[in-house]
């Protein structure tokens, strides 16, 4: 791992390997650059990989002093691509990491960046009477204070639970059953520092990208999956129609990480979408 320092002091280790254009990956809430699972590694054949750890997320301690908002993890990713000197990279964005990419697009253009991916999200989490493309297609603002102060109480249980209320019965299953992999997810959580990553959820709630969109001008890869846990197909069709020029890959059976449900359809889909845009 190697690491730098952000302007308020704070420590980000970056997963870094391989040789080729650049490509930085951006993970979801409340994990580490781990969740990508071998996907760094693939891709490191043919490109230099870089995987953080996200403010405030990861095991290290955190020695900065601004809390981990959106805002601020889009001012972290401008400093990692400064640090590492990187010159229009590719830029692979999963759940919070299209929020991030989104949040830096806002404040900053797309003029540093190359091709863009973005994987399951929606531009605006929280639902309202025009909006029924957030989280299950009904989290209301009511709903997300709830979930704040469940995550207060038992941050662990909170987030499995999110997971697993959602639109995939497969996920619900697991959690019902307690399997090995929710029992190791939830040590996992419980090992994170909560309150950061609770302020987090916070700065993701209240943010709205939908009129970023229509200022992506960089060739841009969607990856959605067909059983989502958050997500119906629609919001994939709605992002779809917003960012010009967009391809949009939505994955049969694959939930809210189609990336790793379907690994090496994503490395092919991802390396032949990296071509086109350098080309």
């Amino acid at each position: 791992m190697k690491s730098f320092t952000t302007d308020d002091g704070e420590l980000i280790p970056v997963f870094v390997r391989g040789s080729g254009p650049p490509v930085v990956l951006l993970h979801q809430w409340a994990a580490d650059h781990l969740a990508w699972g071998d996907i760094p590694q693939a891709l490191a054949r043919d490109f230099t990989v870089y995987a953080w750890d996200a403010r405030g997320h990861g095991r290290r301690p955190r020695c900065g002093h601004e809390l981990p908002t959106v805002a601020r993890m889009a001012r972290d990713l401008a400093q990692l691509i400064n640090h590492f000197h990187l010159v229009e990279p590719a830029v692979v964005g999963h759940s919070m990491g299209a929020l991030t990419l989104w949040q830096f697009i806002a404040e900053r253009g797309t003029a540093s960046l190359g091709g863009l991916c973005f994987i399951d999200q929606s531009p605006c989490l929280v639902t309202g009477p025009d909006w029924p493309f957030g989280i299950y297609g009904d989290f209301s603002s009511a709903r997300n204070a709830a979930f704040l102060a469940d995550l207060q109480a038992d941050f662990a249980e909170t987030v499995l639970r999110l997971v697993a209320d959602g639109l995939n019965l497969r996920a619900r299953l697991q959690y019902e059953k307690n399997s090995r992999g929710i029992q190791h997810l939830r040590v996992k959580l419980s090992r994170l520092d909560t309150a950061w990553v609770t302020a987090t959820w916070r700065s993701l709630a209240e943010a709205d990208y939908r009129p970023v969109l229509a200022r992506i001008d960089r060739p841009t890869l969607l990856i959605y999956g067909a059983e989502s846990n958050y997500y119906g197909a629609e919001t994939a069709a709605w992002v779809h129609r917003a960012i010009a020029g967009s391809v949009l890959h939505l994955y049969e059976g694959a939930d809210h990480s189609p990336h790793l449900a379907r690994r090496d359809r994503f490395l092919r889909d991802l390396r032949e979408f990296l071509a086109r845009s350098r080309a």
